[in-house]
């Protein structure tokens, strides 16, 4: 396994900041997120010129891209241009949201069925996260997903399984469906607390993953809004220098 950081850690500052934050903290591979409702990065800036976009990447940073996180929903269209984009830049692995609560089983699987269809003609990985709010809130229903759309995966975030609805609820189901993490550390009532004051059982959740011959990325996502007084940089060393002494 590899530790990666998430660009969403500096999500309220510039994509080229954020890359340029994680550089100093001793990242070497990113995680590229985006949300057409932030100024960080739009995928509508990314879809509409893949060349464009991979060539201000390269000249902006050092680092390695190892996967694109969307924060909303995407139409089939710009889906497609934006694997283009990953294609360019050698990620395999692309996060999409569940749709919210209450949206009809068949039409999610539809919409699922659609877009992997696009992704793996680009030899992408699709998953979708696990997230309170949206259908993957329960791991029953996120793995019902995954067994309906053969060759749709997961990517895990285990803080909203321990802070939220499902936090009495194992698991321990989703494992063999995950081909990507999110971490933060997280208490049964707070999604993001200060590293080490958590409820976050890293080695057994690797211990999981590797039952599972899992050989992806742990891929940090701290949420900037939730900070409050703590101080991001040394969360964000914390938590690269804890989970690469689990992994070695």
């Amino acid at each position: 396994m590899f530790v990666a950081a998430s660009s969403r850690c500096f999500s309220d500052e510039s994509f080229e900041v954020s890359c340029e934050r994680l550089t100093d903290l001793e990242f070497d591979k990113i995680e590229i997120w985006m949300d057409e409702e932030s100024d960080h990065l739009k995928p509508s800036e990314v879809a509409n010129s893949p060349e464009e976009f991979y060539s201000r990447f390269k000249e902006v940073t050092r680092l390695t891209p190892i996967a694109f996180c969307l924060e909303n929903d995407i139409d089939p269209d710009s889906f497609q241009s934006l694997c283009k984009t990953a294609k360019l830049m050698r990620i395999a692995q692309i996060t999409i949201p569940a749709s919210p609560l209450g949206t009809p089983f068949n039409s999610e699987i539809d919409r699922l069925k659609t877009l992997l269809e696009i992704a793996s003609r680009d030899g992408i990985c699709l998953s979708i996260k696990t997230k309170t709010g949206l259908l993957t809130e329960d791991p029953r229903t996120a793995t019902e997903l995954c067994q309906s759309v053969k060759g749709l995966g997961l990517t895990l975030d285990p803080s909203y399984y321990t802070c939220g609805p499902y936090s009495n609820t194992s698991y321990d189901m989703v494992f063999p469906y995950v081909c990507h993490v999110h971490l933060r550390d997280s208490t049964s009532d707070q999604i993001q607390v200060p590293v080490g004051l958590g409820e976050i059982d890293y080695s057994r959740l690797i211990s999981m993953l590797e039952r599972q011959e899992y050989h992806q990325f742990l891929s940090v996502e701290i949420l900037p809004a939730l900070l409050k007084d703590v101080d991001r940089a040394l969360e964000l060393r914390k938590l690269r220098m804890l989970l690469e002494s689990v992994v070695i």
